[in-house]
């Protein structure tokens, strides 16, 4: 019987990071930008991210111990095989991720988050918000992947 694993979508991706569990604040347009209560509340996003991350991979990692292939129907066996594979590939995904996020807290610790690594300008709240590893503007983002684009088809 296949296995059903829930870090990822039905898309086959990622979940985004969990809303911090704080005191319902959100960060708004009518504040300073990138003041001291913005970066705490990006820093226990991001942190609360990387622990849901490392909860379920150490999930997959007691799963992988305790289970072991015994199906004796091929196919079962086959179905299960692809099931761990998805699973380790989203896995691998998970853990280039993590690095994102340490890269990000390291950007909080050195005043940089929230602004485009292209252009300086501040990354919006809800960009932030969405993808909290974000390092351009989403116009910056948009001009980079146009260019990678291009790149790719010559």
């Amino acid at each position: 019987m296949a296995t059903v694993f829930k870090s990822v979508d039905e898309s086959g991706k990622i979940p985004p990071p969990p809303a911090p569990a704080e005191d319902g604040y959100r960060p708004s347009a009518d504040e300073p930008f990138m003041n001291e209560r913005q970066l705490e509340y990006f820093r226990q996003k991001l942190l609360d991210w990387k622990d849901a991350i490392l909860r379920e991979a150490q999930g997959t990692i007691s799963q992988l111990q305790s289970e072991s292939l015994r199906e004796a129907d091929l196919a079962d066996r086959a179905s299960s095989e692809t099931d761990w594979s998805i699973e380790l590939r989203t896995r691998d995904r998970q853990r280039k991720l993590i690095s994102k996020i340490e890269s990000a807290l390291r950007r909080i610790e050195e005043g940089e988050y929230g602004y485009c690594e292209v252009t300086g300008e501040p990354i919006s709240l809800g960009r932030l918000e969405a993808r909290p590893i974000a390092t351009m503007t989403l116009e910056a983002q948009e001009s980079h992947e146009r260019n990678e684009k291009i790149s790719r088809e010559d």
